[in-house]
């Protein structure tokens, strides 16, 4: 396969200013969003912000303890018999119920942008800047943008250097010879503004007592700055080829750069590290990228649709390759990310791990177990917590909590604390990662995560007696977020997770030739069936109007048989349901991985046309702007579980799962309208 070829031709190409559309380089680690000057210089014109981020940079408003977990109100659910604890409303405690939602947070790092100077020394705006081309050669990595000012040319690369957080810029223009052509970096307060996430997207840039900017070191070709708020701290390191570095606000610094023996060429590079950073030159991250990337492009799988027949193939596979690389930069880093990446922050930077299985699950299908595994470490980091929640609540075993920041504690919410199907997350995930590597180190190493995961998950289940059959809950929220703590009893998705999951853990204790707890296999065994009524799944047992009063959020009971088996699923009461959502759902309510998720359920039951037909309909929430990103609405331009969710969908579409029949494309149309090739991806569990 012309793997260059595939990759060349879906590059994002912008010819004027997409202000939804921001184009990103990063590492996995760290990412940089530009406008179309490839740089930030002109944020106000851009309806998202635009990012400098960081796995590193995460800031708590006031100090690390302002307050505590003590410090909340907390609600008592009946649980069969005895009280369980849940933070769900602030009641009289809001301060501290709101700061332990916003803290911590993840920073924006600083802006970095063009000071653009007209003929007569005033600045350019952003109407007197136009914009040319734009492209971002995903093959190396570098963004390459085109503008004039005055009708002078500016040309600029853009990239990030794979191993360190660090930006290469180089620019070719007479403005740097005339003197027309300044760098400014400045820096935002930490601090969220808005105790709804959705207002406070955008950096504070009115509080400059909040935070400290100190330039610690400067020479002819380098600066290094300290960053100090409240109890947290990082460093910035500038390196330049020649020019003068000015302080031009209280948190602005200027370089004005000199050029060089009447060149029109000039670099720079800026580099972000929680301690001192070590920036290579601009032309060293430059190649760096350019060699990471083709290796990454070479490595994993591919697939190739240019052949196909169908109008909406080259579409998909834009959204494919896009995906592939906004999941390495965003999704591919050492621990859960947000569901905007480091683009900006969406719910306060906080880490959705119910969201990680959509973030991740492509990478090892994509024949990239490596970029998954950087973030199950994170597990092994968090275990202590997750044991003190269930230990709290009177449980066994280890709790993953939902909404968190690095350092895995709970975080209170009015839906967040009652969501269960997180919890066999990373059961499937070490799954996949020892499928990946059937090695026995693979099983050593996540086993604390798998076992003490099951043994929440037993305990969690309840025996009922009167149907011989254990259930789950309530309370507790299911995937589909709509429903009442109090009332949802066996959502469909979740037992058929719970069993999935105990059957992991059943086979790791097998293959390690450990003794296996009995009481996995009989929970697993025995779970309780999901309620059908007239011929289709219902969202939980209790709700005999769900597709009358809730037909809107996610169809979660599709995912019981698709993204998982269903061995506690009738196929074709599934089949109906798939039908019957598909006719009555609320869609402009669904979110981004829903179409992926109902793909991968049409492709299971032997619908492929189906499973097109969900994975490209028409719907805003399966909108995929030329950046790549997945909108949602205003305020949520990107959301990576979209990507990571096509991804998946592509690859069982095309490799099948196990268990299934062994052919080509087994979830694409095999009437002569879809060409698929490829290579290297692998079946779904």
């Amino acid at each position: 396969m012309d793997r260059k070829s595939v990759v060349n031709r879906n590059h994002p190409v912008l010819t004027q200013l997409e202000p939804r559309s921001p184009l990103s380089v990063g590492n996995g680690e760290f990412a940089f969003s530009a406008d179309f000057t490839g740089l930030q210089t002109f944020p106000d014109a851009y309806e998202i912000p635009l990012g400098t981020q960081s796995n590193w940079g995460w800031h708590y408003t006031g100090g690390h303890q302002v307050f505590g977990e003590q410090d909340i109100v907390y609600q008592a659910f009946e649980t069969y018999g005895r009280k369980v604890l849940y933070p769900m409303k602030p009641e009289d405690k809001e301060e501290a119920y709101h700061w332990l939602r916003q803290n911590p947070h993840r920073l924006q790092l600083g802006r970095i942008s063009f000071r653009l100077l007209r003929e007569d020394g005033q600045e350019a705006g952003a109407a007197g800047t136009v914009p040319v081309r734009q492209e971002l050669n995903l093959w190396t990595g570098v963004l390459h943008s085109e503008f004039t000012v005055q009708g002078a040319q500016v040309r600029v690369e853009t990239a990030c250097d794979p191993q360190q957080d660090c930006i290469a810029i180089r620019v070719h223009s007479r403005l740097i010879r005339e003197g027309r052509l300044q760098l400014f970096v400045v820096f935002p307060s930490p601090d969220m503004t808005h105790r709804s996430w959705s207002k406070s997207v955008f950096p504070d840039w009115e509080q400059d007592s909040r935070h400290c900017t100190e330039l610690t070191e400067v020479s002819m070709a380098s600066a290094s700055l300290r960053r100090v708020l409240d109890e947290d701290k990082y460093a910035v390191k500038w390196l330049w080829d020649a020019g003068r570095l000015e302080q031009t606000g209280p948190h602005e610094f200027t370089l004005l750069p000199e050029a060089v023996e009447d060149s029109e060429s000039w670099s720079c590079s800026v580099a972000f590290a929680a301690r001192e950073p070590e920036p290579q030159p601009a032309e060293a991250v430059l190649r760096a990228s350019s060699v990471h990337w083709e290796e990454f492009w070479n490595s994993g799988a591919a697939i190739d649709l240019a052949g196909s027949a169908d109008p909406r193939a080259a579409e998909l596979e834009r959204r494919v390759v896009l995906s592939q690389f906004l999941c390495a930069v965003h999704s591919g880093g050492s621990m859960p990310p947000q569901e905007t990446g480091y683009m900006y922050n969406s719910w306060f930077g906080k880490i959705h791990l119910e969201m990680h299985w959509w973030h991740a699950a492509h990478f090892p299908l994509w024949d990239r177990a490596d970029l998954l595994r950087r973030s199950m470490d994170w597990y092994l980091t968090i275990l202590p917590e997750a044991r003190e929640l269930a230990r709290s609540q009177g449980y066994a075993g280890a709790r993953w909590p939902k909404m968190v920041g690095y350092n895995g504690r709970q975080t209170p919410s009015p839906v967040a604390p009652g969501l269960i199907w997180q919890q066999p997350h990373p059961m499937a995930l070490a799954e996949m990662c020892y499928s990946a590597r059937p090695e026995r180190s693979v099983l050593e190493h996540y086993r604390d995560i798998v076992f003490e995961a099951a043994d929440f998950m037993v305990s969690y289940a309840h025996w009922d007696g009167e149907r011989e059959a254990y259930v789950l809950g309530p309370p507790l929220i299911p995937a589909q977020e709509n429903h009442a703590m109090n009332d949802s009893l066996n959502p469909p998705y979740e037992l058929e997770y719970w069993k999935f999951g105990l059957e992991i853990a059943v086979r790791w204790a097998e293959r390690l030739d450990q003794p296996v707890n009995p009481a996995w296999v009989k929970v697993a065994s025995q779970m309780a069936r999901p309620r059908q009524e007239n011929g289709v799944y219902l969202a939980h047992e209790n709700c005999l109007g769900t597709f009358t009063d809730k037909n809107h959020d996610h169809p979660s009971m599709l995912g019981a048989l698709g993204l998982l088996p269903g061995s506690l699923i009738d196929q074709e009461i599934m089949r109906n349901t798939l039908l019957k959502v598909k006719e009555c759902w609320d869609w402009e309510s669904a979110w981004g991985w829903d179409f992926p998720m109902c793909a991968m359920t049409a492709a299971r039951l032997g619908e492929p046309e189906l499973a097109v037909d969900f994975l490209l309909m028409d719907a805003t929430k399966n909108t995929y702007l030329p950046n790549g990103h997945n909108y949602q609405r205003p305020g949520l331009w990107a959301y990576l579980p979209g990507n990571g969710g096509l991804l998946t969908a592509v690859a069982m579409m095309a490799a099948g799962w196990a268990g299934g029949e062994e052919r080509q494309n087994p979830g694409f149309p095999q009437d002569g309208s879809w060409s698929v090739e490829w290579e290297g991806l692998k079946p779904l569990l």
